[in-house]
């Protein structure tokens, strides 16, 4: 969390009074952590203790209709490669299969279990309940005030399931 106590050396420069500037950043990914987090630890106690972060989205990415590992790399903003690699655990996880496209023989689809669909459906029910916590705590006209503003400032185009590339990870 942030600590008003420490100057941050490289927002300062030195000078000992720093910019608040680099709050924002850090609070709304403590806020989506926070999140994150406790979704998680519900999901393990429902029956899914293996999901990760990272296996959410892309479950995300396979989607209804499932995809294939190049879809799901496109859409994650990741290699092939790392897809497949994810697409592997979520596989041997019980989450997804590998199936023939019905469309086309060449192609291999990826398709979400209802393992897959479950763990998807409960975090959905989840995430619902911990936005209720939020609003409980903070109000829910402000929560609503959050999201809106959040909405006004983000690209349209924001909505991205690619967080795992701009992290510098796969």
């Amino acid at each position: 969390m942030v600590d008003d106590k420490k100057v941050n050396q490289v927002v300062d420069g030195g000078k000992g009074v720093p910019g608040r500037g680099y709050e924002l950043p850090l609070l709304l990914f403590a806020g989506f952590r926070s999140l994150i987090d406790r979704l998680h630890v519900e999901l393990a106690r429902q029956g899914h203790p293996d999901v990760r972060p990272a296996h959410g989205f892309a479950m995300q990415a396979i989607g209804i209709d499932g995809a294939t590992a190049s879809e799901v790399g496109r859409r994650l903003g990741v290699s092939k490669q790392a897809a497949g690699k994810t697409v592997d655990r979520l596989v041997a996880l019980g989450y997804a299969v590998r199936a023939d496209d019905p469309s086309d023989a060449r192609r291999k689809l990826v398709r979400l279990t209802p393992h897959g669909l479950d763990a998807l459906s409960r975090s959905a029910a989840i995430f619902d309940e911990l936005r209720a916590d939020w609003a409980r705590k903070l109000g829910a006209d402000r929560v609503t005030d959050i999201e809106q503003a959040l909405r006004s400032v983000a690209p349209a185009d924001a909505f991205r399931l690619d967080a795992a590339g701009w992290f510098g990870g796969a």
